[in-house]
């Protein structure tokens, strides 16, 4: 393995992609279903998150098909975010040592945020869909973040903060948190798509992020 283990004993940056890492789903494939249009989108965030399709234009043909859907039906859903096994104790569990927390994602503003109070969130950074008149427009506002502003935004981070990247880890589990991961000092693969796994540090193939605290605590 490439990296150093990280020093528990003093502070460091945990970022986490969101989407099928700190919740159980693709934020995207359930609004899409809720429109109507659940298969045809599942499909483009499959092959996206393979690696297969460019991120950019994936996500904009997707968002382009949630056009109409009422914003009541997604802050419904934030009520009852499925968040993945283990979540909560790896975020105690890095909190407990003095590490700041950071969500890095390809998804949407809601349920994002909603993440960010449950785990008490350093700094979050994901997509924003306009809405008008309550209702979602198909498309987005401001910066999309993709691969590669997932890798600026945990550099910058660091640099903020003034850490060396083996205090740094990530987390992920698609093509588009291969830059994060491979930037991280220790990068890890959760329940991830092939192309991620062949660059990771750690892969975790069980659905329990608390399997992450085995991988860093000393032996």
């Amino acid at each position: 393995m490439r990296h150093i283990k990280p020093n528990m004993h003093v502070p460091g940056l945990a970022v986490f992609d969101m989407d099928s890492t700190l919740i159980d789903m693709e934020s995207i494939d359930a609004i899409a279903a809720a429109a109507g249009y659940g298969e045809a989108v599942a499909a483009i965030t499959e092959a996206a998150m393979q690696g297969q399709l460019d991120f950019t234009e994936a996500l904009l043909a997707r968002v382009e098909k949630l056009a109409g859907v009422p914003e009541q039906v997604i802050l419904d859903m934030c009520n009852n975010l499925p968040y993945m096994p283990g979540a909560d104790r790896l975020i105690a569990w890095f909190k407990k040592h003095r590490w700041r927390i950071v969500i890095v994602s390809g998804g949407f503003t809601w349920f994002a945020d909603e993440a960010a109070r449950r785990f008490n969130a350093d700094h979050v950074a994901c997509n924003v869909l306009e809405v008008q008149l309550g209702k979602l427009t198909g498309r987005l506002i401001g910066d999309i973040v993709d691969a590669e502003a997932k890798k600026r935004i945990l550099l910058a981070l660091a640099q903020t903060y003034g850490l060396e990247s083996q205090q740094v880890v990530a987390v992920g589990d698609g093509a588009n948190d291969i830059p994060m991961v491979e930037a991280a000092g220790t990068g890890i693969a959760f329940m991830a798509k092939p192309a991620l796994r062949e660059v990771a540090d750690i892969c975790i193939d069980s659905p329990d992020l608390s399997l992450i605290i085995h991988e860093l605590e000393e032996p």
